[in-house]
């Protein structure tokens, strides 16, 4: 596995800078016309992220080469406010011009048991395969001061061990129901770039990057690409223990 660090001095350069590299990608994958698969998470970060690339890439990135999902998604319509989907639709999809087939949501708004295994099924339809796990090019995560990462929460390792593509997870705190893509399908990904941003951050991030012996209560360490890279994005704050 491969490994990258990168710090940037504010989250706006941080966003900013992750915006050109998923451009990049996205122009590759367009000149050798193929499909790029791209996971998508939520957080304040990945939401200037959107908004910088509805606002600065809508006309100048060929768009319908790219088929977005979810890493993971709360158990809400679309329309409520703490929807991943709703807050990527209102920064970026309303401004670009993509197929509406291209735009994979987790339905937050139907039975959580039931969606987990149909939109398993819609990965598993819409993206390459490796080893029998469906294969994507890009997953973006976030990282909370508890160490999860998705919707994978400190306590449910398992979720890292599981042969489903997709589970119900419960948030340890406000209970609340949310769909998480599991651990064997990020680890399969070709490439898998954590964002992250703010002080709070801090002191969870130096733990896991130097393997501390407590970062093993942190689902995040138990992210680690196959065959794929490991990229950290991080803005200063986040990065002031390191």
């Amino acid at each position: 596995m491969k490994r990258s660090v990168k710090i940037f001095s504010t989250p706006h350069e941080l966003a900013q800078n992750i915006a050109k590299e998923m451009v990049a990608l996205i122009a590759e994958s367009a000149k050798n016309e193929k499909r790029l698969s791209v996971a998508l998470s939520g957080g304040s970060t990945p939401e200037l992220l959107f908004s910088i690339l509805g606002n600065q890439y809508a006309k100048s990135v060929l768009w319908n080469y790219v088929h977005f999902f979810w890493a993971d998604e709360r158990c809400v319509s679309p329309e409520d406010m703490q929807s991943n989907y709703g807050m990527t639709y209102r920064n970026l999809f309303e401004k670009i011009v993509i197929p509406s087939g291209n735009i994979h949501r987790i339905r937050g708004e139907e039975d959580p048991e039931k969606e987990a295994l149909r939109y398993s099924e819609e990965v598993s339809t819409f993206t390459n395969e490796r080893d029998g796990i469906p294969l994507f090019d890009l997953i973006l995560l976030g990282l909370g001061e508890d160490g999860h990462t998705a919707s994978i929460f400190p306590g449910n390792e398992e979720l890292f061990h599981t042969e489903r593509i997709c589970e119900v997870a419960i948030h340890p705190v406000s209970k609340q129901k949310r769909i998480t893509i599991t651990g064997q399908v990020i680890n399969n990904a070709d490439a898998v770039w954590f964002v992250v941003s703010g002080k709070k951050k801090a002191e969870v991030l130096v733990k896991i990057l130097s393997k501390s012996t407590h970062s093993r209560n942190f689902p995040a360490t138990c992210v680690v690409p196959v065959y794929g890279s490991l990229n950290w994005f991080i803005d200063n704050d986040a990065g002031s223990s390191l």
